[in-house]
């Protein structure tokens, strides 16, 4: 029986215990038992095949993937960074209707989700991403040629998007889980999750300045249809389709149960479930600021007095998004690793401090507005920071804390749960909330009346912060036994197996592997 060798430290290993000499040696793979057998205490030797991405491939796929989730964002944030355009063009809609875009947009994503996340566990994710990427991109396109008399027709389309997206965001994580381990895993993650902010944030950029140049909002929308186009050539050409589990150094193959038993395991999963409730309260606090923010600005500087045109103020809140993006996310996962060195809990603590410290920033940047408008924009800043902690690293615990056959379901609860409870309601309540408010002056649609209005419906933003902190405290409580036992099935279960069995797996030569059982 050989011994193996382990090259790397765990700072620059990507999970799978091999050599490298170049960017096109593999350095993460995985071999797996084909149809392995078990029998009482006999021992076997099974055949199996070796799968290995190379480094410089495996870093190509994070990035196209990356590329993909900037569009996603990009596309789903355009109409925000043009909602004073659109709500004028569709005669004059209110804060109320203007959130059933967004809304309409989240519930088919939501529904969806796991549709696609069950399809993601069992078939080719690159093909099921395709399929995604090109349904949104004609949707999206369709969608700006809707005249002004069928608003109805408009919302269709922007809910049809949220199909293509579905098969997109709940697979893409999964693919890198499969590529990545460790801290590996979560710096990958962590660019991966540059796109939400970077995005969100170029989503206001590109289309407030797209239109203002071509001087009509619509051309905002046909920028990210081509742009998909591409995506989807390098997505078939280049990216590759990894083994589920592969970076988990597993020597048995776990194999697919049935969906009942999948959704009962995650939820007893309490990590999966408190984390996913903590991200719900991001979702519904990101989901509010990302679609209301610039009108909310553009009525606090009528408010002041102040000549700044919709654009101006969707490409200020642009930049600020992106530069909080960064560094959100960055000193997110940079918090993570530093921390995880003394206490294994580290990641939802994180999360928990980002919400809870992110509350006076929100608090004192809505209180400020009617003051100060570089204020505001700072106080924005420091908030949006701190919401952006926590994307990369809920992402990478849910990753760890659900075995591999599960994590493309998993994702897709996760985003149902997210949306359906977070930012597919918060744009329409706290619309809701705000034209209730603007109804009780003789003029609701005075700039100085939708501004008083809609920053009272914004502080409901700070009380949900704090109760996503409590949730990811919770889940502090959890998270390291969940995570054992993941890891437990991950490396050593087999389907099937008693739990009076205990299994052994040792290498031996080439392609092959012992196992064996023993009660």
């Amino acid at each position: 029986m050989t011994s193996t060798s382990y090259p790397f430290d765990d700072t620059v290993q990507l999970s799978q215990i091999m050599p490298t000499q170049d960017d096109n040696a593999p350095i993460v793979g995985n071999n797996y038992a084909a149809n392995v057998g078990i029998n009482g205490n006999d021992s076997q030797q099974a055949n199996v095949s070796t799968f290995s991405v190379s480094k410089k491939r495996a870093c190509l796929t994070v990035f196209i993937l990356l590329l993909v989730n900037l569009l996603n964002y990009m596309d789903r944030f355009t109409v925000a960074g043009v909602l004073i355009d659109v709500k004028h063009y569709y005669h004059d809609l209110g804060n109320s209707d203007a959130g059933i875009i967004q809304t309409a947009f989240i519930c088919t994503y939501m529904v969806f989700s796991p549709i696609f996340g069950y399809l993601g566990d069992r078939y080719t994710r690159k093909y099921l991403m395709v399929f995604g990427i090109l349904m949104w991109s004609v949707f999206t396109l369709a969608s700006s040629f809707i005249p002004g008399d069928y608003f109805w027709a408009f919302v269709l389309l922007r809910a049809l998007v949220g199909i293509g997206e579905a098969s997109y965001s709940t697979i893409a994580p999964t693919i890198i889980a499969d590529l990545f381990s460790k801290h590996q895993r979560t710096y990958a993650l962590m660019v991966f999750y540059f796109a939400i902010p970077v995005g969100s944030g170029l989503g206001y950029i590109v289309g407030s300045i797209v239109a203002k140049w071509l001087g009509e909002w619509q051309w905002a929308l046909r920028v990210t249809p081509l742009l998909g186009v591409i995506c989807v050539i390098l997505i078939i050409v280049v990216a590759v389709e990894p083994q589920r589990g592969m970076s988990e150094n597993s020597q048995v193959h776990v194999s697919n149960s049935g969906l009942c038993t999948d959704i009962k395991d995650l939820i007893a999963n309490k990590s999966f479930m408190l984390s996913s409730a903590g991200f719900t309260c991001v979702a519904f606090v990101t989901g509010a600021l990302a679609f209301l923010a610039p009108s909310f600005m553009y009525y606090s500087t009528k408010f002041l007095s102040q000549m700044e045109s919709e654009s101006s103020i969707s490409t200020t809140f642009g930049g600020i998004t992106v530069l909080a993006g960064f560094i959100g996310v960055g000193m997110g996962a940079w918090l993570s690793r530093t921390y995880k060195r003394v206490n294994p809990r580290a990641d939802p603590l994180v999360c928990a401090g980002g919400l809870l410290t992110c509350v006076p920033f929100l608090f004192f940047a809505l209180f400020v507005s009617k003051y100060n408008t570089a204020a505001t924009w700072v106080l924005i800043f420091f908030g949006e920071t701190l919401l952006c902690l926590n994307w990369a690293i809920t992402a990478d615990i849910l990753l760890y804390v659900v075995i591999p056959t599960r994590r493309s379901l998993a994702e897709s609860g996760q985003i149902l749960m997210s949306h359906l409870f977070g930012d597919a309601i918060s744009p329409y309540i706290i619309g809701l909330i705000a034209d209730s408010l603007a109804d009780n002056h003789s003029n609701s649609k005075l700039p100085s009346v939708q501004f008083v209005s809609m920053q009272t419906a914004l502080y409901l933003t700070t009380f949900v912060c704090v109760v996503g902190g409590a949730f990811y405290l919770a889940t502090a409580i959890y998270v390291e036994q969940d995570k054992k036992k993941a890891e437990k099935i991950s490396h050593g279960g087999i389907g099937g197996l008693r739990s009076d069995q205990e299994v052994r797996v040792a290498f031996t030569d080439g392609d092959h592997h012992e196992i064996s059982t023993a009660s």
